[in-house]
């Protein structure tokens, strides 16, 4: 699994408790943010989480203190950046590996004894891919046909909770008034430059009424950078301090990228045309071979080109 941009731009958003306490405040359930104390958030990120299968994944641990009913525990906020562009539905296992990984962790380190018992866990899937996401949200759930009942008390259970950003209106983000509800809102403008511009604005009045306006400025102007680079914005950075104060210059800088964009669409129109007519061709050669019945779908994607899950829905197709 790749890690891009967005994995480590937001690793570092949540490496600053304001913003986990936001993610929690403005998206998860409202009786659990009740019950935290988010003085008490304390870091823990990559101290405990060494998963068996060597992947690649940015994930955040913090811990943060609970009271109810007269009883205060520490429960771990575990979130994982799930910024792939499309859903994972392998999602379910994923994390209850993670978190079997995490429990072991903790016994090794000996933060708590079999004893003792373990602490409760809060897992939470951060995603932001283009498309909504659909896996499963408990591995019991992918447990298919689910199974008679008296073996059903045998079978795995964990739930996370999703957080998937493209759900979310502008109108929603609007209401929540956060930095991290303007960052939301500046990862789904992005294929428009206009709406682009005013969640940047947004963002910019959000961080003028914030108590603690140098350091949110300075953090969101860090993260607006890495953003900007891997949208591939033509926009002069270096200069780009703070999103305050720079505020005009970015505007010029997003105008003229507009710009550009505009001219390259009027040739990149041409191109298209051109380009539709060899993915067709492509996409024939692959139906011819799948029918030869010869190669295989990873043969039969190297030689053409195409993606592998493209060949295999085209043999899909094939066979109704």
């Amino acid at each position: 699994m790749a890690t891009n941009h967005h994995d480590t731009g937001y690793k570092e958003l949540f490496s600053h408790p304001e913003f986990v306490q936001q993610l929690i405040e403005g998206f998860a359930p409202g009786e659990i943010a009740g019950l935290m104390d988010f003085d008490t958030l304390k870091n823990h990120s990559g101290n405990y989480i060494t998963p068996l299968f060597e992947e690649k994944f940015e994930d955040v641990v913090w811990s943060v203190e609970i009271t109810w009913q007269g009883i205060t525990q520490r429960v771990f906020l575990y979130i994982l950046l799930e910024f792939q562009s499309s859903v994972d539905r392998t999602m379910p296992i994923r994390l209850m590996h993670y978190v079997a990984c995490f429990y072991s962790e903790l016994l090794k380190q000996k933060v708590v004894t079999p004893g003792q018992g373990l602490p409760p866990v809060l897992p939470i899937v951060l995603y932001n891919g283009a498309e909504r996401w659909t896996a499963q949200q408990d591995i019991y759930d992918m447990v298919q046909p689910e199974p008679p009942a008296f073996l059903r008390v045998y079978q795995p259970h964990l739930r996370y909770y999703l957080i998937d950003e493209g759900r979310y209106t502008a109108e929603e983000l609007d209401r929540r008034q956060t930095p991290l509800s303007g960052v939301f809102r500046i990862e789904n403008a992005s294929a428009s430059r206009e709406a682009l511009q005013q969640a940047v604005d947004r963002i910019v009045a959000i961080i003028q009424a914030d108590p603690h306006k140098e350091r949110t400025d300075a953090i969101i102007t860090r993260w607006l950078k890495r953003h900007l680079q891997w949208l591939g914005a033509g926009v002069d950075l270096e200069r780009l301090n703070s999103l305050v104060e720079d505020r005009d210059m970015l505007a010029e800088n997003l105008e003229n990228w507009a710009k550009r964009e505009r001219q390259e669409g009027r040739q990149e129109g041409r191109q298209e045309g051109e380009q539709l007519g060899a993915e067709k061709t492509k996409r024939q050669t692959a139906r011819n071979l799948i029918r030869l019945g010869v190669l295989t779908d990873e043969q039969i994607a190297a030689a053409t080109g195409l993606a592998l899950a493209e060949v295999h829905a085209l043999r899909t197709q094939d066979r109704h």
